[in-house]
């Protein structure tokens, strides 16, 4: 599982994106964006809740939900979304079969669907790959309102290192992203992650290196000093 964002506003990793294997994906955004509804809807989706239920359970008691936005996938493929009615236009949700995007503050509702036919029509490519081109649809559709300054990625696996890429700031945040991706699966980081402990075998480590033979010590005397 995984998801990707990118805003015109700052560290849009830290505040959006939130994941893990066993409990699903969470995107929280909006005009007052709340990472509480982030990790709750996860503990919930760990616990059992359907994407659908979780979200509902999060926003209802929340009396300011109008201002924004969640979005989860839960671990079984199932999705759900809240846009608040307060939400800077255009902002909006839409689904497929395991596959929610949302934004919000949006040039408008192009940006969403161009995002999601982009990541449908990358089916041939790795999957943190057509996050990225669905990324990359998105901000040729027009994108933020604002223009963009920052972009995350977060893929999670019971049988990989997770990969979570950030860009806090910068005038180009998607070539950015786009770039650490590929040194992040250049060696010698991307060797060093197939080695690393994940869900699915927690005890895993580098293989034993032989010990190298240890040449016995070589004792000489020294020469005789003669007077």
């Amino acid at each position: 599982m995984g998801g990707a964002a990118a805003t015109g506003s700052l560290c849009v990793g830290g505040w959006v994106l939130r994941g893990d294997a066993d409990s699903g994906m969470s995107a929280s955004q909006g005009t007052a964006p709340s990472t509480l509804w982030g990790d709750g809807v996860l503990r919930l989706m760990r616990d059992g809740a359907p994407a659908s239920d979780a979200v509902e359970r999060m926003v209802a008691p929340d009396t300011g939900r109008a201002h924004r936005q969640l979005a989860a996938l839960d671990p079984r493929g199932g999705t759900g979304a809240h846009t608040g009615v307060e939400s800077v236009a255009y902002a909006g949700e839409a689904f497929a079969p395991g596959v929610v995007v949302a934004g919000n503050m949006l040039t408008g509702p192009e940006v969403i669907e161009t995002a999601l036919a982009r990541y449908l029509g990358a089916a041939d490519r790795p999957f943190a790959e057509r996050l990225l081109v669905a990324l990359d649809g998105a901000a040729q559709a027009g994108g933020d309102a604002r223009g963009l300054k920052s972009a995350a990625l977060l893929v999670v696996s019971r049988r990989a290192a997770p990969l979570t890429l950030r860009i806090d700031h910068s005038d180009r945040p998607l070539a950015a992203l786009g770039d650490l991706y590929r040194v992040a699966h250049a060696d010698p980081y991307f060797g060093w992650t197939k080695v690393v402990p994940v869900l699915d075998d927690p005890y895993r480590a580098p293989p034993s290196e032989a010990v190298p033979e240890v040449p016995e010590p070589i004792i000489e005397a020294s020469p005789a000093v003669k007077r």
